[in-house]
């Protein structure tokens, strides 16, 4: 179980922070963000496909085609956690090293975003203290890496519980 539970948190852990560095690095230098969670939270569902195919793979060759819904669920919450772990990592990497100003952008654009929409004045000046709570919050380097572990893990446990659904399988299959 290890091995599958490495290379495939592995490998969607490079999905995911590739596509994110790829669109992050498209979206800070346009100032635009408003396509940037649709691509997000696609890359995400794509990377985490792998937990697919890490519970199936152990199911099949490892199991001898049983496993219990725990037991899958285990190993796509392992698959989620390395994956999510990478994509923290690139977060942090990116964030302190190439976007230091990504929080003031964001919140630029939102803000903007809600003026061009005709928002009303009490919701922007709603979202301008939100907005102002996550820039403050975001100079403190637990809160950037919690706040990206909240960002991905509900996904990465929702395509697990999904997938230990469909794949769980109580006898082996007969031959």
């Amino acid at each position: 179980m290890k091995k599958i539970v490495i290379v495939c948190g592995s490998i969607a852990g490079l999905i995911v922070a590739a596509m994110m560095l790829i669109s992050m690095s498209i979206y800070h230098k346009s100032g635009n963000f408003e396509n940037g969670m649709m691509v997000g939270y696609t890359s995400m569902i794509i990377a985490f496909s792998l937990i697919f195919v890490g519970i199936k793979n152990y199911r099949d060759k490892h199991n001898a085609g049983a496993i219990s819904f725990g037991k899958a669920f285990k190993v796509g919450l392992l698959i989620t956690l390395i994956a999510s772990t990478f994509y923290v990592v690139a977060w942090l990497i990116n964030y302190y090293f190439f976007m230091p100003d990504f929080m003031e952008k964001y919140s630029a654009a939102t803000i903007n975003q809600l003026k061009t929409a005709g928002a009303s004045a009490e919701k922007i000046a709603s979202e301008t203290k939100e907005m102002a709570w996550f820039t403050e919050n975001y100079k403190n380097p637990f809160f950037i890496v919690l706040f990206t572990y909240i960002e991905i893990l509900p996904v990465g446990l929702l395509v697990s519980l999904i997938a230990s659904l469909i794949l769980r399988r109580k006898t082996k299959p007969a031959v």
